[in-house]
């Protein structure tokens, strides 16, 4: 028997990138996947991407907007009766000092990297507890440690850090919620196009130990893995996906 089959997985922002890499590798592990993001056509292609025999719904929906996601849980619940886990992946980067950043822009950042995680755990929680599932947010390495002019993302990314943690504590031991955190990752809306021989692309890669960004799949795999139950007994953990990115205290190379 797969790893999740019978079980229902609920994951936002699915319409490309780590999303899509996501639904694609619960799919394969017997879940059913509920695509959920703003634009259908992504989320169709991401299931028309999808492993031969995979059961994927595409929802619809803006994640900021309270009464949206309520009405997308009850369409799950009443369209599959269940939902095992939550992968709370939508969000989207954000550029600017404090001085710079507008209220709107302000606003607007943490309304679809954390209000979001809030709106949707809020919604899916008391169908997670009868089924004893859990969450997993994905957060970002922006999240644990700043960026030069991303005052809104880094505060965001930040908070979901200890939103993680404050949800384990309430929520255990019926729903387990984790967070992971990727680094510089491609194939993502962000990094379209973007190619290991590119300037920007290499001075990020200069600071990962392992010499390389990350692909999707390989999040993918770590969500998958907190969400199953060779992780029944962790809840709370912050998982950095990053390739040894966060390991170093920022100091350059002096031994060999």
């Amino acid at each position: 028997m797969s790893a999740f089959s019978d079980q229902v997985v609920v994951i936002t922002g699915a319409g490309e990138g780590i999303g899509a890499a996501t639904a694609h590798r619960f799919s394969r592990d017997g879940a059913t996947v509920v695509l959920v993001g703003r634009t259908r056509g992504k989320l169709e292609n991401t299931a028309a991407a999808a492993p031969t025999g995979a059961r994927m719904l595409v929802r619809t929906a803006d994640l900021t907007v309270p009464d949206e996601v309520d009405a997308l849980i009850s369409s799950v619940i009443g369209d599959l009766g269940r939902i095992d886990v939550l992968v709370n992946n939508a969000g989207a980067p954000s550029m600017g000092t404090v001085e710079d950043l507008k209220v709107d822009q302000w606003r607007a950042a943490l309304s679809i990297n954390l209000d979001a995680v809030y709106h949707t755990s809020r919604a899916a929680m008391p169908h997670l507890r009868a089924a004893r599932g859990s969450i997993v947010n994905v957060g970002s390495a922006s999240g644990l440690g700043g960026d030069y002019g991303m005052a809104a993302y880094n505060a965001a990314k930040g908070a979901v850090v200890n939103l993680t943690r404050s949800m384990a504590l309430d929520h255990a031991p019926e729903v387990r919620i984790n967070a992971v955190h990727p680094g510089f990752t491609l194939n993502t809306g962000i990094t379209a196009g973007a190619t290991p021989e590119m300037p920007l692309v290499r001075s990020f890669t200069e600071r990962i130990p392992f010499g390389r960004a990350a692909e999707p799949d390989e999040v993918a795999a770590v969500i998958a893995f907190l969400a199953g139950p060779d992780a029944r007994y962790v809840t709370g953990v912050q998982i950095p996906v990053d390739g040894g990115l966060t390991a170093s205290n920022g100091q350059p190379r002096i031994a060999m």
